[in-house]
């Protein structure tokens, strides 16, 4: 990475300078943190080791929750040093770094909801074929198009925001190395980048939420035609999670980039973005074991596994 403008580090304002306030949202971050990976890493051993959970379901679960554990590494721990040593700066590459691996994982989260939403539509609607078209090459071939679809995303941002220039502040009105605050404090013509980010944001949002409202559009008209009342609750029951979380990321996404430019948007978006970055990824594991009888039984068969084993 090559800074033309001889800047070689930023500094973060963070989030408040009252001091009380800072150690209440350090306490909090640090928690949600910690239940952030407690919850992830539980999601993705059971679906590894246990198997029962071995079928493309829990296979796109426990990627997503792996996207969701590396997003929230991403921005979180970086923070927390800052907030407990009282030095906010960053290195010119570490802050790029930071935003390619942020918007890589975001981006790569929004298509593999669709994957999934795809893959219930197909586990309701046809489920007489399910096996043979949801089988393991699909499920790569998927997940491979969600990361490769994520680095299409950020690539250009990040080719185009390597060239901005920095003349008079390093000082960065955020928490985090993200495009808009970037923009702000440039002095460069950010007018095409600001567009760019725009764009790529929302064709990311249409894209992968005309796949979901599809595929759910679809479940619902085919749960519906079930006769038994019984068998439309237990299909609901398996979409009820995802549709969930797929409401809170999207509201999320649609609230942070929906504003009329990057400058206005920094200040209202501090607090979607610490709900996003550090709430989020604590939520989702909840979301989907607490509802799902076959993972809160598979931590209970491992649970019991480990302290025989101690016991031995």
């Amino acid at each position: 990475m090559r800074n033309q403008t001889g800047i070689t580090s930023f500094i973060f304002q963070g989030l408040t300078d009252d001091p009380q306030l800072q150690a209440l949202l350090f306490i909090f971050l640090f928690l949600t943190y910690m239940l952030s990976v407690t919850g992830n890493l539980t999601i993705i051993t059971l679906t590894l080791v246990d198997p029962h959970l071995k079928t493309p379901m829990y296979f796109f679960l426990r990627n997503y929750s792996f996207l969701e554990l590396s997003f929230t590494t991403v921005c979180i721990p970086r923070f927390l040093c800052h907030m407990s040593t009282g030095d906010y700066t960053v290195t010119y590459n570490a802050c790029f770094t930071q935003f390619f691996f942020g918007i890589l994982f975001g981006a790569s989260e929004f298509f593999l909801l669709a994957a999934m939403s795809y893959d219930r539509y197909v586990a309701i609607c046809k489920p007489l074929h399910y096996t043979a078209i949801i089988n393991n090459r699909v499920c790569n071939q998927l997940l491979l198009g969600c990361w490769l679809s994520g680095l299409m995303i950020i690539i250009p941002q990040l080719g185009v925001g390597l060239k901005l220039e920095f003349c008079d502040s390093n000082i960065i009105d955020y928490f985090v190395c993200d495009i808009s605050p970037l923009l702000e404090i440039s002095c460069s013509d950010t007018q095409f980048l600001d567009r760019m980010v725009v764009a790529l944001a929302v064709l990311t949002l249409v894209i992968t939420l005309v796949l979901v409202v599809l595929s759910y559009a679809y479940i619902v008209r085919t749960i519906l035609r079930f006769p038994s009342a019984q068998r439309r609750k237990k299909a609901f029951s398996t979409c009820s999670s995802h549709m969930l979380v797929v409401s809170m990321t999207y509201g999320t996404c649609i609230f942070i980039y929906i504003k009329p430019s990057a400058k206005e948007g920094v200040a209202i978006n501090r607090v979607v973005s610490v709900l996003a970055t550090s709430v989020a990824p604590v939520m989702n594991p909840f979301i989907y074991t607490l509802r799902n009888k076959q993972v809160i039984q598979a931590f209970r068969d491992t649970f019991k596994r480990i302290v025989l084993i101690s016991k031995l």
